[in-house]
């Protein structure tokens, strides 16, 4: 029996919020993803590794300067699903250099703290 790949669905669907704010937000056409996680056998794993790949960076960023922040980054959670130790850090260190971050759970969560995000003044 496959498993359900609850974060890929949550995504899928903010994305499709994305979509549908484009209008709205127009700067929000430069959120994307980060294909950084997933389960690969050991040669695909070698071979990203080599390509810096790196474990633990969060799953979306949105490379938009707002307020102080150069950007935002967003790992999405779903569930009781929490950030590992790695995903801790990797955002801790975003943040330490003026990247905005946050842990989501569900895109309902994310898109509100994009919207958010977008709504600040000013840009860097």
């Amino acid at each position: 029996m496959k498993k359900i790949q609850y974060e890929a669905c949550e995504q899928e669907k903010l994305f499709n919020w994305v979509a549908f704010m484009r209008s709205q937000l127009p700067e929000i056409d430069m959120l994307y993803h980060i294909p950084n996680g997933g389960k690969r056998n050991a040669r695909e794993a070698a071979a990203f590794k080599r390509q810096g790949v790196r474990a633990g960076v969060p799953d979306l960023c949105l490379p938009v300067p707002r307020g102080p922040y150069h950007g935002l980054y967003i790992e999405l959670k779903y569930g009781n699903n929490k950030p590992t130790d790695k995903q801790k850090m990797w955002l801790n260190k975003l943040n330490e250099n003026d990247y905005a971050v946050a842990v989501c759970y569900g895109w309902q969560q994310a898109a509100e703290y994009i919207e958010k995000y977008l709504l600040l003044k000013g840009s860097k």
